[in-house]
């Protein structure tokens, strides 16, 4: 227990509040008379000598559950199956049936109303990245990551049709509305549990920082575990690392140049001294790419997507001719907002036009407009980069169009800050991957920067 509330003092201190080493002191001594018997008499204990702003409270009242639980279980609405006739049982097996099995091993869990073991959190921790997150703000989008790595989505709609099916067979409406709102509620209590490992794991994370991250630290923190201020502070460093970059790329191309002999160059330059060869002219081998980016701009990439235009930017010189793109449900060339000479300024416009929002991504869309207006500006010198995860909320993905958009570029790069364990359920990313030349991780600024690096360097 002392240790749990050291994590807790730990944690508090992390999300700005301030603890001094008298009030912690206090707090423990505050147990000791109180006792920890009485749940409330000890969240009490605790919150009067650890707080002492009032605005500092909600802080509290969002980590105290997360160390020391919510006094209570998930709450499950048990096994549908447990009360059926023989022939509505009979009905339930068949029609199961006609899922695949790994999503009826799924839903029978589900039905039998089973909590995940800490493995298998653990597990999808590992899978999301939650591991890495330090700010309670993503508790709930971590949760919902969690849920899509156990395919939830899937298995809802599998739940419908399942539904649906029951209804067709015979099944009497109030026995499928009981069955539909007991699954649902075992439903809720696995998301609850999961939301509550998220929460927990998130203030054991936050008691273990230190009180000032490094650069190095941050430079490999997925773009989804990081705070607003950590943000902030690499958007800065993208300028620094921008230069670093532009620096070693024309060091590179520099070298290139004085490769191999030119001999027409050199007999064309040595005419006026009469053929003898003064000047020595090498083979330029150095080629400027020509790139055409599309960025996905929705909720999930939003970060990621700012911080390779930022790039893309500062690396003009390097770059012969950029045409650049956005998307979230339709697509918009935004090459024009980079004309100026402030990144920051050029991307914020880009943003401001094209607001995020929650699963209205549309790729498939997004490709049918590049193919009605902006196929010409792909061809055989040009490169093809997709920043996004792929997402495409069980659109048309249009593998038509893209399949048509990499045979005309000279190559196809895709940027993704999701693993290949993590494509499934909206993600489109298995049907993709083939078609590009290659697909590269992107799950931090240090990914991103040898990406971009290793992009302009072939």
């Amino acid at each position: 227990m002392e240790s749990r509330i050291l994590q807790l003092i730990a944690a508090l201190r992390a999300s700005g509040v301030r603890v001094s080493l008298a009030e912690s002191a206090e707090a423990f001594s505050a147990v000791d008379v109180m006792g920890i018997q009485h749940r409330e008499h000890f969240r009490l204990s605790l919150r009067a000598t650890l707080i002492k702003d009032v605005r500092d409270l909600p802080v509290f009242d969002k980590l105290f559950p997360l160390f020391f639980g919510n006094g209570k279980p998930p709450m499950m609405g048990g096994n549908p199956t447990d009360d059926m006739t023989p022939e509505e049982a009979r009905m339930f097996a068949e029609a199961l049936r006609e899922f695949t099995q790994s999503l009826r091993q799924r839903m029978e869990r589900l039905m039998n109303g089973e909590q995940l073991s800490r493995q298998e959190l653990e597990t999808l921790a590992q899978m999301v990245g939650l591991n890495q997150a330090g700010d309670l703000r993503y508790q709930e989008w971590m949760a919902q990551r969690m849920m899509r790595a156990l395919a939830f989505p899937e298995v809802r709609e599998a739940l419908r049709e399942l539904m649906e099916q029951l209804r067709q067979m015979g099944m009497s409406k109030e026995r499928i509305d009981q069955i539909r709102d007991q699954i649902q509620q075992n439903m809720q209590g696995i998301e609850q549990q999961i939301k509550q490992f998220a929460g927990e794991r998130i203030a054991e994370n936050l008691s273990e920082q230190p009180p000032s991250e490094n650069l190095d630290n941050l430079m490999n923190r997925p773009f989804h575990a990081l705070a607003e201020d950590e943000k902030k502070i690499l958007q800065r460093e993208v300028k620094r690392l921008a230069a670093a970059l532009r620096t070693r790329i024309a060091l590179r191309q520099k070298r290139a140049k004085s490769g191999q002999l030119d001999p027409k160059s050199t007999i064309r330059t040595n005419l006026k001294y009469h053929g003898v060869p003064m000047e020595i002219k090498y083979r330029d081998r150095t080629r400027k790419p020509r790139i055409v980016v599309i960025c996905d701009v929705s909720t999930s990439m939003r970060f990621c997507s700012e911080l390779m235009l930022s790039f893309l930017f500062a690396l003009q010189g390097q770059i012969r001719k950029t045409h650049a793109f956005a998307f979230i449900n339709h697509l918009e060339y935004i090459s024009e907002d980079f004309n100026g000479s402030d990144a920051d300024e050029a991307v914020a416009s880009v943003l401001l036009r094209m607001p995020s929002g929650h699963y209205n991504t549309d790729l498939g869309w997004s490709l049918n407009d590049f193919n009605n207006e902006y196929l010409n500006t792909l061809n055989g010198q040009a490169t093809l980069i997709v920043v996004g995860d792929g997402r495409n909320n069980y659109n048309d993905p249009r593998l038509d169009i893209f399949s048509l958009m990499a045979r005309r570029a000279a190559r196809t790069i895709w940027l993704n800050p999701e693993p290949p364990v993590m494509w499934h359920g909206d993600s489109d990313m298995p049907k993709y991957a083939p078609l590009c030349n290659n697909v590269l991780k992107v799950g931090n600024l240090k990914e991103l920067v040898n990406a971009v690096d290793q992009l302009l360097s072939t």
